[in-house]
């Protein structure tokens, strides 16, 4: 990312609460061949020492990203969107983009086929237990474990990470204040987790 260090994101335990709050994530692996990029729900590891993430691909993937063998890019992008000149004081007109993002970088560690199976049920419940009636794995072992063998399972050890948080942090309290009225309930450009963002940064930082 662009080296902004006014909207530099530090704590690990920030990073964290973006993974479990943003588990969509973009994994991109530099191979033999060229770039790779694919999209996988995550989990966080709590009970991990650092930052320790779980997760699946399907089939072949595994051998496309050569996971493994090499330093692969885990994008976890949070809350993120468009901020209009017209929302700021007069005579100031560039307009920017906010948002909440983190890179992790670490070698991927592939699960066996039992680890596998247990971190896709975690990855199930994990949604599914917010449901009026979860559905989870145990509703059909059997066949759960003959689709998990078309996946392959693996945990990323983070050992470094990039992360930002551009969120209005150069603007006056007041025009702060404008931009978060429009993000929550504004008519063009509406974001309401951008918004809550932006609250916890400039109303909220502890």
């Amino acid at each position: 990312m662009r080296h902004t260090p006014g909207y530099l994101l530090t704590d690990p335990e920030e990073v964290k609460r973006l993974i479990r709050e943003n588990p969509w994530a973009t994994i991109v692996s530099h191979t033999a061949t060229g770039l790779v990029a694919s999209h996988y729900p995550v989990i966080l590891e709590e009970d991990a020492e650092g930052i320790s993430i779980v997760s699946h691909v399907g089939r072949p993937d595994e051998k496309l990203h050569e996971l493994g063998q090499h330093e692969v890019l885990v994008i976890i992008q949070g809350p993120h969107g468009y901020i209009s000149p017209g929302w700021y004081d007069e005579g100031d007109f560039v307009p920017t983009w906010n948002h909440v993002t983190a890179h992790l970088y670490g070698t991927p560690e592939l699960l066996s086929d039992e680890e596998n199976f247990e971190v896709l049920g975690r990855l199930v419940d994990a949604f599914e237990d917010r449901m009026p009636e979860p559905v989870h794995l145990d509703v059909d072992e059997d066949s759960a474990r003959r689709i998990a063998r078309g996946t392959v399972g693996l945990r990323l050890r983070v050992t470094r990470f990039d992360a930002r948080l551009k969120l209005s942090q150069n603007k006056s309290p007041e025009v702060v204040d404008r931009i978060i009225t429009e993000l929550q309930a504004g008519e063009h450009y509406s974001s309401p987790g951008l918004a809550r963002e932006m609250r916890r940064v400039h109303h909220d930082p502890s």
